[in-house]
């Protein structure tokens, strides 16, 4: 197994390439930066730019379900019994007027439960004869439990009042944003506040577009529902962006580390929070669409909590992986931010190279200084250039072996 190779110039950290993996839960829980966030932002910018451009094509070409406060029209209410159902109010109000209604939907629970019908506006003539046909069909009863066919109402929403409350509701929202963009320009940064607003209206437009696509009544709690959401993502771009800030401070002053692997640790270390956060918020969202709307048939709760779910989840994806990459791009663009990028880029680069060199110049050295030793001690042994010479090694037999000591007798040469 190779050793890790730690460079104290970079500090960063060449794994073993048998070094154990972190699972996926592992690293989603410690928020270490294991996922790349900021480095796959083209990803991420392309599944931004998919949602806005179908929730666009859907505002334009499918618009809005306008409710009857904002469009006005007729509102027909009858008590809700046993033997009245809204599949047969729907049927009588078609076989006596000609044309289906709006919408139609159970409101409310038990005693105080009634069926609320919404159509286009209604003449005289037109309500007298849809109001006897329902009492004709269902004889409902009034609060004091008698049959009355005034148990039946009809009232009037004019398109003057249903103006008025629509301009009421855009200057609410238009106010509400307009305060919240002054918020962020003095919370944050100049560039941190471009991207915290651009997630605000991306969160704004992709919520717009999927109640388009749904068809779901635009009422004045859809309304209510969608300012709550964007303070949602207003705190949650808060929290994201002061982990930035703490984790890139004084970043120009060390060439470790880029500004966007300081903002990618943070959006990793925020993702569990964002997480957390989304799912308890949403679970008393799901349960009122599951009680309230499935078992109770409270129809009207259904606007007011599909904008808080839809907008929840991607509140929480636009803060993390479209806020952050963003403000990197910002960044990384031009100003002091670009230059340092470069800077610790170009350093990796040369480090990189010299490792590598010095790597090389060691080996040769090493070599050279063997095969010095080899030149200087080896040709005493019988080694030439370093190696062992292939032919025999000789000795006179009258000369002295290398090495031994001479000797003042003489031997008899015998015949």
């Amino acid at each position: 197994m190779s050793n890790p190779i730690v460079d104290s110039d970079i500090d960063y950290v060449e794994a073993a390439p048998d070094a154990p993996k972190h699972s996926f839960l592992e690293r989603l829980y410690t928020g270490t930066g294991g996922f790349e966030i900021v480095g796959k932002r083209k990803l991420y910018y392309g599944l931004a730019a998919a949602f806005v451009i179908i929730s666009l094509l859907s505002i334009a070409i499918r618009g809005f379900t306008l409710g009857i406060d904002f469009a006005g029209g007729s509102r027909i209410q009858i008590p809700a019994s046993d033997n009245i159902s809204v599949s047969q109010v729907e049927q009588v109000y078609t076989d006596t007027l000609g044309h289906a209604p709006v919408t139609v939907q159970k409101v409310g629970s038990g005693s105080s439960a009634t069926i609320q019908v919404r159509s286009d506006t209604l003449d005289a003539e037109q309500s007298d004869r849809l109001q006897l046909a329902l009492f004709e069909a269902f004889h409902p009863k009034d609060s004091d439990g008698v049959v009355d066919r005034n148990a039946i109402s009809i009232a009037e929403i004019s398109e003057t009042w249903g103006h008025q409350i629509t301009q009421k509701a855009l200057i609410a929202l238009v106010v509400f944003i307009a305060l919240t963009m002054v918020y962020i320009a003095i919370r944050f940064e100049r560039d941190m506040s471009f991207a915290a607003i651009a997630s605000l209206f991306f969160n704004l437009i992709v919520t717009a577009g999927i109640y388009s696509l749904v068809g779901f009544e635009v009422t004045p709690a859809a309304v209510i529902g969608l300012l709550t959401i964007l303070g949602y993502v207003l705190y949650d771009n808060v929290v994201v962006f002061d982990k930035v800030e703490e984790n890139t401070k004084g970043i120009l002053h060390v060439t470790r580390r880029t500004y966007a692997e300081q903002a990618n640790l943070a959006a990793n270390q925020t993702l569990m929070r964002s997480i957390s956060t989304t799912v308890i918020g949403i679970l008393p969202i799901i349960g009122m669409l599951v009680i309230a709307v499935w078992l109770l048939g409270v129809g009207t709760l259904k606007d007011l909590a599909l904008v808080q779910l839809v907008g929840m989840i991607v509140g929480a994806y636009s803060s993390i992986f479209f806020a952050v990459p963003l403000l990197v791009s910002i960044k990384e663009r031009f100003g002091p931010v670009a230059a340092h990028t470069r800077k610790v880029l170009a350093k990796r680069s040369g480090a990189t190279s010299s490792r590598v060199a010095t790597a090389a110049s060691a080996r040769a050295g090493r070599t050279a200084v063997r095969d010095a030793d080899y030149e200087t001690h080896g040709a005493a042994n019988g080694f030439s250039g370093g190696r062992e010479s292939s032919g025999p090694r000789t000795r006179d037999a009258g000369a002295p072996r290398p090495g031994a000591k001479p000797s003042g007798k003489r031997h008899k040469r015998r015949h």
